[in-house]
């Protein structure tokens, strides 16, 4: 079962992200962490920027947007922007991979 990505406001758009197994696999290289520490620095706010960016960027590229776009997008409205806006899409992105995609309430 495919899941279903995240969607957040990046830039000037809404946008798709998707941390796949294979991305999470690349983001731990890139932030020198697995995926249990990473997500305990970021959700314990004790992260690194790139933490931020790089979960972003890859969770682009999962969702469908080509490398060379994802690393624009970010590059344009992540890096030099404040965190307030960055984070929050971070902390969804890495919850969704962790804990799955939430049930929705049943009645009954």
């Amino acid at each position: 079962m495919t899941q279903e990505p995240h969607r957040a406001f990046l830039g000037h758009a809404e946008h798709p992200f998707r941390l796949t197994a294979k991305l999470t696999l690349e983001l731990e290289k890139t932030t020198g962490a697995g995926i249990g520490a990473l997500c305990t620095r970021v959700f314990n706010k004790q992260f690194a920027h790139s933490d931020i960016s790089e979960t972003l960027r890859l969770s682009l590229i999962g969702a469908g947007m080509t490398p060379e776009r994802a690393a624009s997008l970010v590059a344009t409205y992540a890096i030099d922007r404040p965190l307030i806006e960055t984070f929050p899409i971070a902390v969804a992105v890495l919850e969704l991979r962790w804990f799955g995609q939430p049930h929705e309430a049943t009645n009954g």
